[in-house]
């Protein structure tokens, strides 16, 4: 191998192992990853089976899942992981 090979090789590996230590650091919920549970819709995933499949024939394919027959989750956003509900709570003081 010349040394330009041997030079993408170290690249890609670094690379591939670097994608290694981000997943398990998402996967084991460090404070840097946040500490939103998975999504129990999707599974943690992001992707659901698209609703084209359901109502097919055999063929599959939708603007929604672009042929692939999975849709991103709408419960997460596609994130996999859960989000927070904004919610407004209104109080009025009582006379005594």
């Amino acid at each position: 191998m010349d040394q330009i090979a041997l030079s993408q090789l170290a690249t890609g590996l670094s690379v591939l192992a670097g994608a290694v230590v981000v997943k398990s650091v998402i996967e084991q919920k460090l404070p840097m990853a946040g500490s939103m549970p998975r999504c129990p819709t999707c599974k943690g995933s992001g992707r659901v089976t698209c609703i084209c499949v359901r109502w097919s024939d055999g063929d599959v394919g939708c603007r929604s899942c672009s042929g692939s027959g999975r849709m991103s989750c709408r419960s997460c956003g596609g994130g996999g992981r859960g989000r927070p509900i904004t919610v407004q709570l209104s109080m009025s003081q009582s006379n005594r």
